[in-house]
């Protein structure tokens, strides 16, 4: 026992399972710091607890539906980490690398910047004047639309993969060389482009360190999309019309998009 609020303990058990919950940075802090903090802390939250009991704050219908909804929370996060977190470990990491990444031809990047305009006749203008000698990225900066890029880098979108951009613009600019201004207007759905390719590379196949991280994310995903479909086939859904109440027909299954 560390402390007491009206005789209701504080143990060292709850002072160890607050640490847990601080951030990373937290916990490196001297212990002779970091107790007392976590002493004082959670007397404080026991007296506020205390002081709602007394006050009957959780008998009050609202106070206690958001109980329940606490409950209810903490017992979902509960299943799902048991589901999740036995299955999260090295070897699936491992196997996710070597699915997704090892083995995979680098990618190209192209370094590109873009004066966008809303009709053909406009961005011919552009490239007749950058033909003549204008700087791209003044250019940019007094007549593009894409305000975004033109105003703070002169229309510079920095290094992309082709499946980042559009297909139209992506088609375009994999397709030149570096210092290579497209000689036509290259039309998509947001208008007219005017490119320009500062540079090519290939992007080298990343190490399994770093991407680690983003791989853990998203067997996270993975693990808890299975986890409920898993809940989800073991129980009846009916879903209700709200505005006749009437039972709804089950929806279908997506549909698998075409390959392209």
């Amino acid at each position: 026992m560390v402390a007491t609020v009206n005789g209701e303990k504080i143990t060292l058990s709850d002072v160890q399972t607050a640490m847990i919950s601080l951030p990373p940075q937290m916990r490196q802090l001297p212990p002779n710091l970091i107790f007392p903090m976590l002493v004082n802390q959670l007397a404080d939250q026991k007296a506020i607890l205390i002081t709602a009991q007394k006050e009957g704050l959780d008998k009050k219908p609202e106070t206690q539906q958001m109980m329940v909804n606490a409950s209810n929370t903490a017992l979902q996060n509960a299943w799902l980490s048991e589901q999740v977190m036995p299955h999260l470990n090295d070897d699936a990491i491992k196997q996710y690398y070597d699915q997704n990444y090892a083995g995979k031809p680098a990618e190209k990047e192209v370094h590109a910047r873009h004066i966008l305009v809303k009709t053909e006749a406009e961005a011919n203008d552009v490239i007749k004047k950058l033909k003549a000698g204008a700087d791209f990225g003044k250019l940019a900066a007094e007549v593009s639309t894409d305000k975004g890029s033109a105003q703070q880098n002169g229309g510079d979108l920095g290094w992309f993969k082709k499946t980042d951009m559009i297909p139209a613009f992506s088609d375009a600019a994999f397709a030149m060389k570096k210092g290579e201004i497209s000689s036509t207007p290259v039309k998509s759905q947001y208008g007219y482009h005017v490119i320009q390719v500062l540079d090519t590379r290939t992007d080298p196949v990343p190490t399994l360190d770093s991407v680690r991280d983003k791989i853990r994310q998203a067997l996270i995903q993975k693990y808890v999309r299975e986890a409920v479909d898993k809940a989800t086939n073991q129980v009846k859904i009916v879903r209700f019309d709200p505005n006749t109440g009437k039972p709804l027909a089950d929806a279908p299954a997506p549909a698998t998009a075409p390959k392209k």
